[in-house]
């Protein structure tokens, strides 16, 4: 093992099932078509106006903020269309109730689980059919492997297959997860 800190005491950026650490890798090190891989992801939908989760399905909008509006100041209406109209007042558009720019990126299709922060150029693999050996990433990364610095006696740490690199190599060997065994390097 590496003479380097683990930042994370063993207790943070590992997968506790399978004692394997989580990978870091420069967004740019992977293949250009990875872009197309990420999803955004923008979060729970929350009201324009008091920033509280929205329900969803509000008579022709996307959603309904129950906090915003409460029910019983609109008991005296004499008809159910009269509360309706006040009701619309409360409802949003799905563009109304999510941020601009997505909150991070990620990968989760069975394979692999990855994320990529907003303004984060790196990417941390949380799951993988792979791993490699690496340095420590800490402190930045406390208990995370560095996937750019691998070194055969560094901690075991998910890394991405050949298939996510120009020429499907890899700048690091890989290692199946289910028989240990090397798989390209």
């Amino acid at each position: 093992m590496a003479a380097e800190i683990d930042y994370g005491l063993g207790q943070t950026n590992i997968d506790q099932a399978t004692g394997i650490r989580y990978g870091v890798i420069p967004f740019n090190d992977l293949h250009e078509w990875a872009y197309e891989d990420f999803q955004p992801e923008y979060g729970t939908p929350s009201c324009p106006d008091c920033g509280r989760e929205v329900s969803d399905s509000c008579y022709g909008k996307d959603y309904f903020c129950d906090h915003c509006f409460d029910v019983n100041d609109y008991r005296d209406h004499e008809s159910e269309e009269e509360d309706r109209e006040d009701h619309k007042e409360y409802c949003f558009r799905a563009d109304e109730c999510y941020p601009e720019s997505p909150l991070y990126f990620y990968v989760d299709d069975g394979r692999y689980t990855a994320t990529q922060g907003q303004d984060d150029c790196d990417v941390f693999i949380t799951k993988s059919p792979y791993f490699t050996y690496a340095e420590f990433c800490s402190p930045c990364a406390p208990g995370a492997g560095y996937l750019r610095n691998s070194n055969p006696d560094g901690i075991k740490t998910y890394c991405f297959g050949p298939e996510w690199f120009e020429g499907e190599k890899a700048p690091y060997p890989v290692y199946s997860v289910e028989t240990e065994e090397l798989v390209n390097g």
